[in-house]
């Protein structure tokens, strides 16, 4: 079955005896934020947000907010059900249906981690990371997939890690210590590897199912909160909102 479709089939056996999903009064209303309204005024200026290379967009449904990065943003307005009727064939689609899929499983108290951190709280998160990766799995290979600066900081001072981006200005630069290296490379990455730290922006660009290997993987940030609900995946997110 498609990633998507199992996807819309899990949510939709989950709400099937809620009002919302019939009702045309109940809208998603999708929006771009600006740098400033996802994370304030965090202690480092080098996230891929600042820079312009993603934007956060940020789905509203009664009053619960879901978000989710992406590199095509927009607005959008519709029912529950033009969502899910929408195609899913470009990054803008994608991330209009996941950042919909966490307001409002937001709204129905199913799930809570759907808004960013902000100011301090990207740093703490990070320094948080490396001490939960430690007690999880002791001193793994970390593959990193998705530069968030960081935490890439933070982990390589404690342990093996490498790093692929989409990102084409960061490849072959040093970024916190590491060498950012090709997505082309990440299945050589991931055989190397002992455990998978993926961005849930690979729920967005459509990469995600490539990574489900047999090897532990934990998504991090809030975009892929409902879908983790949904899948069964783990997801990391120790300051959202």
């Amino acid at each position: 079955m498609d990633f998507y479709q199992e996807i819309k089939e899990k949510f939709c056996h989950l709400i099937k005896e809620d009002s919302i999903w019939s009702s045309r009064v109940n809208v998603v209303n999708v929006r771009t934020l600006t740098p400033k309204e996802v994370i304030g005024k965090p202690d480092r200026d080098d996230f891929p947000l600042l820079r312009g290379k993603e934007v956060m967009i940020q789905a509203n449904f009664k009053g619960s907010l879901g978000q989710a990065f992406t590199d095509m943003p927009g607005n959008y307005s519709g029912t529950l059900q033009e969502v899910f009727k929408m195609p899913l064939v470009n990054n803008f689609q994608r991330a209009v249906f996941v950042s919909s899929i966490n307001a409002v499983l937001r709204h129905l108290n199913i799930i809570s981690k759907t808004v960013h951190c902000r100011d301090k709280e990207p740093g703490k998160c990070a320094n948080h990371l490396k001490d939960y990766i430690k007690e999880r799995f002791g001193k793994p290979r970390v593959a990193f997939i998705g530069l968030q600066p960081a935490m890439v900081q933070a982990l390589s001072a404690n342990f093996k890690i490498r790093v692929v981006d989409l990102d084409q200005d960061n490849i072959g630069q040093e970024k916190c210590g590491v060498i950012i290296e090709d997505v082309s490379h990440t299945k050589k990455i991931l055989s190397w590897a002992d455990i998978i730290l993926a961005t849930g922006t690979t729920t967005v660009n459509n990469t995600l199912t490539s990574l489900l290997i047999e090897k532990p993987i934990i998504f991090y940030g809030v975009t892929i909160s409902g879908i983790a609900y949904l899948m069964g995946y783990e997801q990391y997110c120790f300051c959202s909102h």
